[in-house]
């Protein structure tokens, strides 16, 4: 049966009025784990109380029929904006835990600059919060140098958009041995405020209407960083209103050249890919060199990003998770 569409002209998922950096919308600010709800779940109604305008999301298809638009009162802006009461409310002495922020580490000294620039625009957000950027490997500081340094609590928020082997096995590792009562936040993706930012750099990047969007993403040998990457392409694809595909510089499937020549075959427009990685570097690069028409640049250090960080943090605190137990070595 063809469901019953609305009859207002709002386009499907979309806001009603053009998203500035302060008006970031994200409709899952306080998200379940991702396995347990769909690619773009509605958020419950929100109001704000100080007048301020809301953006209102599109019709929403559920179980063969359209719903009403549901207002979004909470912003980036609200999140970064915010002292950390919440986590701050669970501690007994009250003081901030430290954040420390743990990336990949990478040769590029672009890459370097870029993260070095989301550290800062973190810093900024909570000026009352100590902020800490480490690297897993490559880079310096080492987050098994950083962790035993830091005095009082820490909270580690790992700069990583899916799952795999640096969020399982590697950084579970360096804080058992070097800060095993450290809390560890969850992986930055997927998440709506990514999605945001992946919506603004395509639309700076000059995003027409006929263009075929790839996500281009590292890749992983672990099929459920796959699936991480293959929600946020879901994502992608409600905000944008188009197919989006999820192809991989790295492991898994479809490789990215694959994913390009395929579309190039179908396309009426250009190719585009949406880089799905944080800073400049190895596989930025290769991202690049994918025969795409366009690839947009990395996501860091864009305020979606710092708001998303700083969620990951609060959303630490509220539930007191400690470290995980590293996974087994493949």
């Amino acid at each position: 049966m063809t469901p019953n569409r609305p009859t207002h002209p709002l386009t499907f998922n979309q806001p009603s009025h053009p998203l500035t950096s302060d008006q970031l919308i994200d409709p899952m600010i306080f998200d379940q784990p991702s396995h347990s709800m769909t690619s773009d779940q509605p958020a419950s109604p929100g109001s704000t109380s100080d007048g301020r305008p809301t953006l209102v999301r599109g019709p929403v298809l559920v179980r063969g029929s359209y719903v009403a638009p549901v207002p979004d009162a909470v912003s980036a802006s609200d999140v970064v904006r915010a002292p950390a009461q919440v986590g701050a409310s669970v501690l007994e002495d009250g003081a901030l835990p430290t954040l420390v922020l743990a990336a990949h580490g990478t040769r590029s000294a672009a890459g370097e600059r870029a993260l070095a620039a989301l550290a800062r625009s973190v810093r900024r957000a909570r000026p009352g919060c100590r902020v800490e950027p480490s690297f897993l490997e490559i880079s310096a500081p080492l987050l098994a140098d950083v962790l035993p340094a830091v005095p009082g609590p820490v909270v580690v928020v790992p700069l990583l958009l899916a799952g795999g082997y640096h969020v399982h096995v590697d950084l579970p590792e360096v804080v058992a041995a070097r800060r095993p009562d450290a809390l560890v936040a969850g992986r930055l993706g997927p998440h709506a405020l990514l999605t945001s930012a992946l919506v603004r750099v395509l639309a700076q990047a000059g995003l027409r209407a006929d263009d075929t969007v790839i996500l281009g993403a590292a890749g992983s040998s672990d099929p459920a960083g796959l699936s991480d990457v293959r929600a946020a392409a879901r994502r992608l694809s409600v905000r944008l209103s188009r197919p989006v595909t999820a192809a991989f510089a790295a492991s898994g499937t479809p490789s990215l050249p694959d994913a390009v020549d395929q579309a190039r075959r179908t396309s009426r427009g250009r190719v585009v890919v949406a880089s799905y990685v944080l800073a400049p570097g190895f596989f930025h690069d290769r991202l690049t060199a994918s025969g795409a028409d366009l690839v947009t640049a990395p996501l860091a250090p864009d305020p979606a990003v710092t708001a998303l960080i700083w969620h990951r943090y609060d959303q630490s605190l509220t539930h007191r998770h400690p470290h995980p137990t590293p996974a087994a070595r493949p």
